[in-house]
């Protein structure tokens, strides 16, 4: 069960100055998921009411639920909801709310919607739209940096965009080189070049991607710096002229250039550069008469420990929290309060401190396959229970919803709060262990064994973390644990006896132990292993009188395993079961669909599927070649009967707004191509059949 929010109070309660406007009576979120549930509950706490809104693929979802009133505004994708700025204006107007909170992402740097707001007379509560223009391009922003004293990175910023004048410029400022959107963000439109050969194909793929995320093509080219921490700075300003920063965060951690475990604050920094850092960061603001909460991120060279201006965000961030769990503030009510033209809450020599905090963001995604983005049905999820101030769970998705193709897979973020870095640390392991999701991947695994890891816990931070200790953190995966099976069995084995009654008025812990299966003296399932090429793995459960029951797990390829006085019990959870073996009584969780099993140790997910009647895998997947990821198709490139080379390219697909070419894998014609540019396609369906000769 996910609680309400909750903040640590540290150094003293929140004050508002007595000569402060009053709230709004009724605002309107114009976003989904986990901010708009994160808004509604700080909303609810002031007393303001509050109204969602929803697409076609939101009509149950917890935002709706949560809000006061929620009113439809269109179909699935964005660009038919969320992105319609006219319908959103116009449930305000119809609805009386007096502003619109645009959460982040979709409309929330929209300048045109800010202005949009004002002339119809809603507060939007955000930046100026002067401000976020000024922000948005990336080349523009450097300008105004530079103007105000702020440290910008080398690189080019212009409008030229051949690739024949960028090369000319990447060979100027020395490669590496950065290519980024111009009015990117979220890793969207950006790739590193290492020469002059790949240049021509990156910039493609940026201008491309750029194109299609923030419907402008233009790219910019920087040093790349080998070692960059990514460090950022909350801010906020006023009405009234007053700029202040909230100290310092820690996002260095990142996977596809976004960032997947923040914490608060930046650790290993000496003050005077924090010192710094924050004093450029308001600098910012101020330079562009920036109002409300905004985020000022930096790349810090860990060779020189010098830093650089990279982007301002000119909304709430995804990573607020680990910043709200220090100070003991609860920004969204600052931007509400400053929105209705209130003073900043504290002076800058007020902003208290207190502790460390991480944030880990739980996505839908399989990290092994390079954090491919994932979508699904969630069939099952236990959450850590929040405990004030040491845990917090941000969520806007419950068991039995569904992760779509159309947003962003993030299915929560799990925050944790101590008196120092290692004891967060230990928290946030501690909360992941009880964070348990089945139905699709995950990236759960991912985080407990990246927070584990040594070179984390010694502050070895930077971007090129994960591909530095790919190794460690992927380790190679031979095979499931014997132990796992002999739980599925015992899980197999308890449900087909309560299929037939035979559970009642049974001795519970004895449930093994005393009933016979058909009064047999044995019982044999037979699993799949897809961690080992789907390698046939049988147990036997036997039950000698008197001596407990007994597993025998052996694997087609001979190794076996024997386990000895077992037992097991199905708790007050009907998806939690202690159990026994060799002696050792455990307890865990676990989820059966089917024939799969979900079985939840503390230091892993890992799933065992009983052994299908027929796996009937047809010809057409045999020859084909899927899809990697559930995504749309954007670009067909061949047809049937065209002739192709190894790694020519045949179809791209996008999800989550990231663009995924599919190659040939082999030299041959093409046969059949099964879907047509804007089909929905779903991971592993064929997409292209390739006939080879003879």
């Amino acid at each position: 069960m996910v609680g309400r929010l909750s903040f640590p109070t540290v150094g003293g309660v929140r004050r508002w100055h007595s000569n402060e406007p009053d709230y709004f009576k009724k605002i309107l979120i114009a976003n989904r998921g986990e901010i708009a549930c994160r808004v509604i509950r700080t909303a609810r706490k002031c007393g303001i009411r509050t109204v969602s809104v929803f697409s076609d693929a939101d009509a149950n979802a917890m935002h709706v639920e949560m809000a006061d009133e929620a009113h439809h505004i269109g179909g699935a994708k964005p660009q038919d909801s969320y992105l319609c700025y006219d319908r959103i204006l116009d449930t305000a107007k119809k609805t009386g709310a007096q502003a619109i909170h645009p959460g982040y992402g979709f409309l929330s740097e929209n300048a045109e919607f800010a202005n949009a707001c004002e002339d119809a007379g809603v507060v939007f509560i955000g930046p100026p739209a002067d401000a976020m223009r000024s922000m948005a391009s990336k080349s523009a922003a450097k300008s105004i940096m530079t103007d105000a004293g702020v440290p910008v990175v080398p690189g080019y910023h212009g409008e030229e965009q051949s690739v024949e004048f960028l090369a000319d410029q990447a060979e100027k400022i020395g490669y590496p080189v950065l290519i980024k959107a111009v009015l990117g963000g979220g890793g969207k439109g950006m790739r590193i070049v290492d020469d002059r050969k790949g240049l021509e194909e990156a910039v493609q793929l940026a201008q491309r991607e750029a194109q299609a995320s923030f419907g402008d093509a233009r790219i910019l080219v920087e040093k790349y710096i080998r070692k960059p921490r990514h460090i950022e700075v909350q801010v906020f300003s006023d009405t009234h002229g007053g700029h202040v920063y909230l100290w310092d965060r820690d996002c260095s951690v990142q996977r596809r250039y976004q960032k997947i475990i923040e914490e608060a604050p930046a650790p290993g920094l000496a003050p005077e550069i924090k010192a710094s850092m924050g004093e450029a960061a308001t600098n910012c603001a101020r330079a562009v008469n920036y109002v409300g909460a905004g985020t000022v991120e930096f790349i810090l060279d860990r060779d020189t420990d010098e830093f650089y201006f990279m982007e301002m965000n000119t909304r709430l961030q995804v990573e607020h929290p680990v910043s709200e769990m220090v100070t003991g503030q609860d920004f969204v009510e600052w931007q509400l309060k400053i929105a209705a033209g209130a003073p900043l809450p504290l002076q800058q020599n007020e902003i208290p401190q207190h502790g460390h905090s991480f944030e880990a963001r739980i996505y839908a995604e399989n990290p092994r396959k390079d954090f491919m983005p994932g979508s699904g049905h969630i069939s099952f999820m236990r959450t850590p229970e929040p405990h004030h101030p040491y845990v917090r769970v941000d969520t806007g998705i419950r068991e039995g919803d569904d992760v779509t193709v159309f947003y962003d897979p993030m299915i929560a973020k799990l925050i944790t709060w101590d008196a120092d870095r290692p004891r967060a640390l230990q928290q946030l392991r501690t909360a992941l262990d009880q964070f348990q999701i089945s139905g699709l991947s995950t990236n759960i695994d991912f985080l407990k064994t990246l927070s584990s890891h040594q070179a984390f816990i010694d502050l070895d931070l930077d971007t090129g973390f994960i591909p530095r200790y790919r190794d460690e953190l992927f380790p190679e995966v031979t095979g499931t644990d014997a132990k796992v099976f002999a739980i599925g069995a015992m899980v197999a084995e308890l449900d087909s006896r309560e299929g037939r009654g035979d559970l009642e008025d049974a001795d519970p812990w004895s449930l093994i132990q005393n009933l016979r299966l058909n009064h047999s003296k044995s019982q044999t399932y037979e699993f799949l292993d897809k961690e080992a090429d789907d390698e046939l793995v049988r147990v036997e459960l036997t039950f000698p009188a008197g001596k407990g029951c007994r597993a025998v797990v052996t694997r087609d390829s001979g190794a076996e395993h024997i386990y000895e006085g077992i037992d097991a019990e199905i708790m007050e959870d009907p998806n939690q079961m202690r159990y026994s073996l060799d002696g050792a009584k455990e307890e865990c969780r676990f989820f059966r669909d089917g024939n799969d099993i979900d079985v939840f140790l503390q230091d892993s997910r890992t799933s065992v599927s009983l052994k299908p009647l027929d796996l009937g895998v047809g010809a057409e997947a045999d020859a084909g070649l899927v899809a990697p990821v559930t995504g749309q198709i954007t670009k067909t490139l061949v047809k049937a009967g065209d002739t192709v080379e190894k790694g020519q390219q045949l179809v791209v697909m996008s999800a989550m707004k990231m663009e995924y070419i599919i190659r040939s894998n082999v030299d041959g014609t093409i046969g059949a191509v099964f879907h047509k540019e804007g089909d929905i396609a779903n991971e592993q369906e064929v997409l292209v059949r390739i006939d080879q000769g003879e």
